[in-house]
């Protein structure tokens, strides 16, 4: 029997990652309305270091009034998107997993 992980890796490994940076987001989110943003804790310093290049990105393409304590969101909503973008590629080309079970021998 097959692994279907490594069967389908290549749709798996880019939705693992783009939903943990995803999910990352909006755990920074959560920190900070906890936390101030120069915080020196190890734990917050590891979330801004993941996520600021991806809150630079999408700073770029939001406007400007939108308030920088949001952006984590919207990063999540646009990495939600790239999942979903990324799904309906391969479902196109015919080269999405099956659903449960189904086609593993």
């Amino acid at each position: 029997m097959d692994n279907p992980f490594w069967t389908y890796w290549y749709y798996h490994v880019p939705n693992y990652l783009a939903a943990a940076l995803a999910y990352t987001m909006l755990a920074r989110f959560g920190f900070a309305l906890f936390v101030p943003a120069d915080w020196t804790n190890y734990i917050w310093r590891f979330f801004v270091r993941v996520t600021d290049p991806i809150l630079s990105a999408v700073r770029w393409i939001t406007p400007s009034f939108v308030n920088a304590t949001f952006l984590p969101l919207l990063a999540a909503f646009w990495l939600t998107l790239v999942r979903l973008a990324f799904w309906i590629a391969l479902r196109s080309a015919g080269m999405e997993p099956p659903v449960g079970m189904q086609g593993v021998s």
